[in-house]
């Protein structure tokens, strides 16, 4: 494969490892081996932005620079994608309101308080998304909602706030909810309607910070769908147990369709759905919920 840009020095092998492992004691994202040339393009931006004249300069740096904390985000912002879209996977979706929804209803009705969690929630388009489907279900109008919405990249939590968005993040969005949710916008783009945004907030997380993850509320369902691919094993194990201890006992998680817990010694009850597989924390000895 050719480089990109003969001028500019190579990310050698060590130091491919050295930023690899640096960023995944981080955050947990591991980039492999056969990624090296994607890391070498994706960072090199961030050395030409701190005038750096190689990699390892700019390890050094994510090591002691008064700024590394600030960098190591704009690295892994630069090595994470975050393409996502409203109403996506709907299967699951289905299942999630037509299934969970009278479970949640039954359950919460005493309360009349429910919680979600997008964890993993990019730019905002699945909180949003679990907003309007609780508003469609007309179940919990009289409710005390929240959706929260989380994320390692800042860049992308000020687009979920600012909830404005173009035709790609709308492809999947059904006309009937595009004019009862969204406000048009010049330019071919909308608005979330401010009723959806009164239920929906976000925070900044990064999945294996146990500490921050403490001020997360006790949630009845978490929805951490295509994030984990980005993990491997054992930082995999240890964003469950987190997402475990922020779920309400008998609290539900839903991952993405090509992510499972085979292996992981994950302490969550498979559920089969009519039309889905989801997981369920275990419930207090008694049946209590809470």
């Amino acid at each position: 494969m050719a480089r990109f840009d003969e001028s500019r020095p190579e990310m050698t092998v060590e130091q491919f490892r050295l930023l690899r492992d640096h960023v995944y004691s981080h955050c947990g994202i591991l980039v492999h081996d056969d990624m090296k040339f994607v890391m070498e393009r994706r960072l090199w931006p961030r050395l030409e932005a701190l005038h750096l004249a190689d990699f390892g300069a700019y390890h050094r740096f994510l090591r002691y620079d008064v700024q590394r904390h600030a960098e190591l985000e704009a690295a892994v912002e630069s090595l994470t994608t975050h393409e996502t879209y409203f109403f996506r996977e709907p299967v699951q979706l289905r299942a999630f309101t037509d299934e969970l929804f009278p479970l949640l209803e039954k359950r919460n009705g005493r309360l009349k308080r429910l919680r979600l969690w997008s964890a993993g929630c990019s730019s905002g388009e699945e909180a949003y998304t679990l907003a309007m489907l609780l508003k469609e279900s007309r179940r919990f109008d009289e409710w005390d909602v929240e959706v929260y919405g989380t994320d390692i990249s800042r860049r992308v939590l000020a687009t979920a706030r600012r909830a404005e968005y173009g035709p790609s993040a709308l492809r999947a969005t059904a006309p009937e909810l595009l004019e009862r949710y969204f406000v048009p916008l010049p330019g071919n783009r909308v608005r979330v309607r401010d009723d959806v945004r009164a239920w929906v907030s976000f925070g900044h997380q990064n999945l294996l910070d146990e500490a921050s993850s403490q001020l997360v509320a006790r949630m009845d369902v978490v929805f951490c769908r295509n994030v984990m691919i980005y993990f491997d094993q054992s930082a995999r194990r240890r964003v469950l147990r987190i997402i475990r201890d922020r779920l309400n006992p008998g609290g539900y998680l839903l991952l993405g369709h090509s992510e499972n817990l085979l292996n992981l010694g994950a302490d969550f009850e498979l559920v089969h759905l009519r039309g889905d597989l989801v997981y369920r924390k275990p419930e207090l000895p008694g049946g209590e919920g809470r």
